[in-house]
């Protein structure tokens, strides 16, 4: 599993004091920094391995500006081409969102997916999600 702090903006708040909800799918992406690493070290845009193909998150607790969030990543089910991305993000001790995000490796130029190699594969499995 990979763990991802973040430092919850004032400007991450919404009218009621609490982080709004458009910031958690930011912070997830931030956090699967690592596993695109796996597929793509330089991280450059030339050559990118990777597509989302979807992208869900429940809300589980409220969460708040000026207290450290953890966000935890790890991997799902691991298709032929496609794999889940399980993330958490945690406040306190407290559960305050968790989503699963569905990435394809993907050849941008036949505009296809494509199997994962067997090497990146293994990679991933040393990370599969520990509830």
């Amino acid at each position: 599993m990979f763990y991802y702090e973040v430092e919850p903006r004032f400007s991450d708040t919404d009218a009621l004091g609490h982080i709004n909800n458009t910031v958690y799918p930011v912070w997830f992406e931030q956090a699967r920094t690592p596993i695109f690493r796996i597929f793509h070290p330089s991280l450059t845009p030339e050559g990118w391995p990777l597509i989302l193909a979807r992208m869900e998150i429940d809300l589980k607790a409220q969460c708040y500006w000026a207290t450290p969030v953890e966000v935890r990543s790890g991997i799902g089910k691991l298709g032929n081409s496609s794999f889940e991305v399980i993330q958490e993000a945690w406040q306190n001790g407290a559960l305050v969102a968790r989503g699963v995000t569905v990435l394809i490796h993907f050849d941008y130029e036949t505009q296809k997916s494509v199997p994962v190699p067997d090497e990146i594969r293994n990679q991933l499995t040393g990370h599969v999600f520990e509830e």
